[in-house]
């Protein structure tokens, strides 16, 4: 064990600040467990901060997040002389500290001067994107770790447009974060003029879900013989998605058991719609109902699984490349058939995503634009073509089973998906096609595509390592053809 890592360690346990409880964890734990905890301060990356929770300098727990929020709102204060007036909406998922954790980071900028606006229970990832831009915010907080297992949380901040920060963004952030005192030592310089908490009404979810609605593009269509089985993986999305399935006339049976927001995700074997195991009781409830269609969205929602019934009457899972290269088809095909597909329109993804949505995309007369992983460098071209005038904004997807149909939103949008998606199945089921023989058909169009993605985990010092010197080795050395 580094010197370092034992000296954090110290700091920890004998420091008047650190619970008793927390003193208690940390005496009990294992060498390795104290390598893991302590060998570094908690990755502040592109997307913001996540981890176990617990204490240690590599943990999520309130002096970590106390830290990066101290930062963050230095930099708000930095880049906007409105800051404090225009203020910071915060969210949060259902995980555990996920409450405090967004109540302690409302204290912090109301301290240093700053308003903040936050929901009166959990929401989801989109519709905070959402408020920043509905009530003019600087920035916005998100607390959240997606589709982690149960022992993470995260700390993930957006820009004034509601888009996540871009490395060129983020870079200034990182920098005033590094040169804090540590997450023990660090303090709160406080204002004569505090800033306000406001907590948000009725109207930003009323607004939300009205723009959700707008999505469809066959709102039409008879639903009376089409079932859906949907579940939120215990997570913040039932709500605005069974507001949005009702309003719109989908007959949607809930997985109970999955629907309550629960920290432990009891009912469920994993919230990640890319495992399979997640689909276990979603699609027990859809043989006992004979269902068309299993929709899941995972616990921040901003993305979403499917399972489609076959011609067999079985169940078959879509990857996040299938289900949306399926959805752009049918977007692009339905806005040219009414009229409305621009002559100038764009679609964008990632450089791990599949190659069939660029050549769909081409097929209708629409450029694509890839990028690095992750949402934030679609949400921020969508927000310069806007600013600076360029192509029209079509579509934009992840293959990890995240997109974007409508840019109201500066993120990846389950329930926007979530809606499109059924309006989808529920089409190609009244001309007697299936979402599998679907994205078969467009195999026969566009040559056939087949991913899958492997997860590979390094843990503690020794993991980071080892990773970095996969990672070096590769960037050294790239492979030339693949066999």
């Amino acid at each position: 064990m580094e010197e370092k890592t034992l000296a954090n360690y110290k700091r920890w346990l004998n420091s008047p600040l650190v619970s008793e409880e927390d003193k208690e964890i940390l005496k009990n734990m294992s060498s390795e467990e104290i390598d893991d905890a302590f060998f570094q301060d908690i990755q502040f990356g592109t997307a913001g901060m996540r981890g176990i929770i617990g204490p240690g300098t590599n943990r999520m727990n309130v002096f970590t997040i106390r830290k990066a929020c101290i930062g963050y709102a230095r930099f708000l204060l930095s880049k906007y002389t409105d800051a404090c007036s225009r203020g910071v909406a915060i969210s949060h998922d259902n995980r555990h500290m996920s409450r405090e954790f967004t109540l302690e980071c409302a204290s912090i900028l109301n301290e240093m001067g700053i308003n903040t606006f936050i929901f009166n229970s959990l929401r989801p990832t989109p519709e905070l994107s959402y408020a920043i831009r509905y009530k003019g915010c600087c920035g916005g907080i998100m607390i959240t770790a997606s589709h982690n297992p149960k022992e993470y949380n995260g700390f993930k901040v957006y820009d004034s447009y509601g888009c996540q920060l871009t490395p060129n963004k983020i870079t200034p952030l990182v920098d005033i974060i590094s040169k804090l005192p540590d997450e023990l030592s660090v303090s709160v310089i406080g204002v004569t003029n505090k800033g306000k908490n406001v907590v948000l009404g009725p109207d930003v979810d009323d607004t939300y879900v009205a723009l959700v609605e707008t999505v469809q593009l066959n709102p039409n269509l008879d639903k009376s013989d089409f079932k859906i089985v949907y579940t939120p993986n215990h997570g913040a999305s039932y709500v605005n998605a069974m507001r949005v399935f009702k309003e719109c006339g989908y007959n949607v049976t809930p997985v109970l058991s999955q629907c309550s927001p629960d920290p432990d995700f009891k009912g469920t074997l994993s919230p990640n719609p890319e495992e399979p195991k997640s689909y276990i009781e979603p699609i027990k409830l859809a043989k006992e109902i004979d269902a068309d269609l299993v929709c899941m969205t995972d616990p921040d929602g901003d993305r979403v699984g499917l399972a489609c019934k076959n011609r067999n009457g079985e169940y078959v899972l879509l990857t996040g490349n299938e289900s949306a290269a399926i959805l752009l088809d049918y977007i692009l095909s339905e806005r040219k058939k009414k009229g409305f597909l621009s002559n100038n329109g764009v679609m964008y993804n990632t450089v791990v995503t599949s190659s069939i949505g660029k050549k769909i995309a081409s097929s209708y007369g629409v450029k694509t634009e890839s990028f690095l992983t992750g949402f934030k460098y679609i949400g921020d071209r969508i927000q310069f073509y806007e600013e600076h005038g360029g192509p029209t904004f079509e579509f934009g997807y992840e293959e990890s089973y995240g997109c974007l149909i409508k840019p109201f939103v500066r993120d990846k949008d389950g329930i926007q998906a979530i809606l499109l998606y059924c309006e989808m199945a529920l089409y190609y089921k009244k001309l007697g096609i299936t979402l599998d023989e679907a994205y078969h058909n467009l195999g026969l169009r566009y040559k056939f595509h087949k991913a899958k993605q492997f997860s590979i985990y390094f843990k503690g010092s020794s993991g980071s390592e080892k990773m970095n010197e996969i990672m070096d080795r590769l960037m050294e050395h790239p492979f030339h053809e693949l066999l």
